[in-house]
């Protein structure tokens, strides 16, 4: 079995957490294969573009935190292919174990002795006032939000074709099951099980306190643009990484991307255990 590796090289321990890997995947007659910058790292020969990942891995491993997963996901398109995340110090949400736990993830690939948990992704496209237009996928949310003014934006929203409200706030969020724990939940959002079949809308900062998270089935379609009354650019960003300058006639449409990420999850480590972990709970 061939595992592909996308490390982060400037997470602190990267290099040794990769040297490592590389060793416990190999004891368990495991093939490594490297991705381009992630050879650089130790300076290995014959990296390989993550992109074609999908045609000659059988797992991919990312070495970094939920942040590198999210890039990871990026880089690895609609490959159909196991991905998982080891943390280079804590567990993430995204992750399937930390840096501590090498060996344990090394044998549960070679015996296949792992679930696989499907999440799913948004599909965003950008309609600009020429006609041209852009998609993107994002694995934890599209935003919406105020630009480098500071001021609240003014923007509508739509669901299936009826409008959903007219906002006045620092920007609008539509988030996955997995992105509920990140931007979303920061800004008031709900937690949602990854198994559940929707997405979450939620606004930044609203002015009016009556505006508050919609969860929304997942063959929904969202349509968000600037309101007649917005003064200013808005900046989108889709898992916090592009950045897109919107004006007066641009929209922006979010639906199911049709290709979800499919996690990989130990025997024992489960979705709850992860919430208890990170939050705190049950901890007097």
């Amino acid at each position: 079995m061939n595992v592909g590796i996308i490390a982060n090289p400037n997470k602190s321990g990267a290099k040794k957490t990769l040297v490592a890997l590389c060793a416990a995947l190999e004891a368990e007659n495991l093939v490594p294969v490297l991705e381009t910058v992630t050879a650089d790292i130790i300076k290995a020969p014959g990296g390989m573009d993550a992109a074609t990942f999908g045609d000659s891995c059988d797992v991919v491993a990312v070495l970094g935190g939920d942040g590198t997963m999210l890039n990871a996901a990026n880089q690895l398109g609609p490959a159909n292919i196991p991905v998982a995340g080891i943390n280079i110090g804590t567990l993430g949400f995204l992750t399937t174990c930390t840096d501590t736990e090498l060996d344990v993830f090394a044998k549960a690939v070679a015996n296949k002795k792992y679930t696989l948990i499907k999440r799913m992704q948004l599909k965003a496209t950008v309609f600009a006032p020429d006609g041209s237009e852009e998609s993107f996928r994002a694995l934890n949310e599209i935003t919406l939000a105020r630009g480098q003014t500071g001021r609240l934006v003014s923007l509508d929203a739509w669901v299936d074709g009826e409008l959903l409200n007219h906002y006045r706030a620092d920007g609008l969020i539509v988030a996955t099951t997995t992105g509920s724990t990140a931007y979303s939940l920061s800004a008031g959002g709900p937690l949602i099980a990854p198994k559940a079949d929707v997405f979450v809308i939620t606004p930044i900062c609203p002015h009016s306190l009556s505006n508050r998270s919609l969860v929304v089935s997942d063959s929904s379609v969202v349509e968000l643009a600037p309101a007649e009354d917005a003064e200013c650019p808005m900046l989108f960003t889709v898992d916090g990484r592009e950045v897109v300058e919107i004006n007066q006639g641009s929209r922006i449409r979010v639906e199911q991307a049709g290709h979800a990420l499919p996690l990989l999850r130990l025997e024992g480590r489960t979705f709850y255990a992860t919430l208890r972990q990170k939050l705190g709970w049950g901890q007097n």
